[in-house]
């Protein structure tokens, strides 16, 4: 089978979509696949990643989040002249990939096109408008349509419509994201010693409106002196975050952390914090990793979001109201001071990403949507 893909970015560009991208190249291995993207720089760029053909087309600029590249429409369609795919699969939110690929497509019915659907447009409200008839174009040209959660679907107003042609494919935490060694387990002994008879909160993510951090920060001056916030990441509010925690000795930012230092953090960490606040937050791979490593988790109620089936309110963690820091610092305290409701919700949560979020099973659910499609 002759799969093209195309996401925004590829490998080694670090992002969600580009994860799950990979992961899915991934579980197709032995069919001939090829991988459609934009390059961060002007010139386009044809190569290889673990021996995938890949072509970059050259970004001159990008407007509310949305890359654009001259000659892409062009690239595209001798991609499909020299390569001739039996199946499509596209990453959105890509406005203006999928203006290229759906014109192209009308020379190529029988080409299969599967919609990987990861969220809505959400933050630009005037953009979401104006692509509205593409979505549905996209959709109604869809064979398969794939949503990360049963709650996206039932919360945006585009799947909804759709549901017949969708199938819901979780993301991964992958194996190589949750395994661990030697070096690992020495530097959380060293963090266990350091926060020695604190209760170590593990936050971890870009420092952005819809990442909540804000309500941790706000969170953690309600709570008792003997618990260790510890928030990794950088972004635009990351100033702002310090200045709000300026007062609060608690709060300890990180900055990046490599993976070596992530892993080291969520086998020393009691309870992992996952604050996002919108429907941005359209699954929580971080989150779904946290839980593989055991840890109880706290989040807010995300409606339409992904966030709240990863992790289950009273199976896996707590879930309180949104954007609610006081019942949110409540739900951190209830978690710290039942061992046994810890324990509990540490072994849920293990047993629900190893059973739904593991490599094998994104694998094996991936699988099973090329085999039906019939080719």
């Amino acid at each position: 089978m002759k799969i093209l893909h195309i996401p925004n970015y590829y490998k080694p560009h670090i992002g969600g979509i580009e994860q799950v991208a990979y992961d899915i190249v991934r579980s197709l291995e032995g069919n001939e696949q090829r991988i459609f993207c934009f390059n961060h720089r002007k010139g386009t760029e044809r190569g290889e990643e673990d021996g995938v053909p890949i072509v970059r087309v050259g970004c001159f600029a990008k407007v509310a989040s949305q890359s654009l590249a001259f000659g892409y429409a062009k690239k595209l369609r001798k991609e499909f002249r020299t390569f001739g795919p039996d199946v499509v699969v596209l990453h959105y939110p890509n406005p203006f990939a999928s203006h290229a690929l759906l014109k192209c497509l009308k020379k190529y019915p029988a080409c299969k096109l599967i919609l990987w659907w990861h969220l809505d447009i959400t933050k630009q409200k005037v953009l979401g408008k104006f692509f509205n008839g593409q979505n549905h174009r996209l959709l109604r040209r869809a064979d398969r349509v794939i949503a990360t959660s049963p709650n996206y679907i039932a919360g945006s107003k585009y799947l909804s419509a759709y549901r017949d042609k969708c199938t819901v494919i979780p993301n991964c935490a992958s194996s190589e994201r949750i395994s661990y060694g030697e070096e690992e387990t020495a530097r959380a002994e060293e963090l266990k010693e350091i926060f020695a008879g604190r209760t170590v909160l593990f936050a971890l993510g870009r420092h952005v409106p819809y990442k909540g951090m804000e309500y941790l920060v706000r969170a953690s001056k309600l709570l008792p002196e003997e618990y260790a916030v510890c928030i990794g990441g950088e972004g635009p509010l990351t100033a702002s975050l310090r200045e709000l925690a300026e007062d609060d000795s608690k709060v300890i930012f990180l900055g990046r952390v490599d993976e070596q230092e992530r892993k080291a953090y969520l086998l020393a960490s009691d309870i992992f914090c996952f604050p996002s606040v919108t429907k941005n937050e359209a699954f929580g791979i971080a989150l779904a990793e946290a839980m593989a490593f055991g840890k109880p988790c706290v989040t807010f109620t995300v409606e339409g979001s992904g966030v709240n089936y990863v992790s289950v309110a009273g199976e896996t963690g707590e879930e309180v109201a949104n954007g609610d820091a006081e019942a949110y610092a409540e739900a951190i305290e209830k978690i710290a001071s039942d061992e046994s409701l810890r324990a509990r919700y540490a072994a849920a949560a293990e047993q629900r990403a190893r059973a739904l979020f593991s490599e094998e099973a994104f694998r094996g659910n991936v699988a099973g949507l090329f085999e039906g499609l019939g080719i």
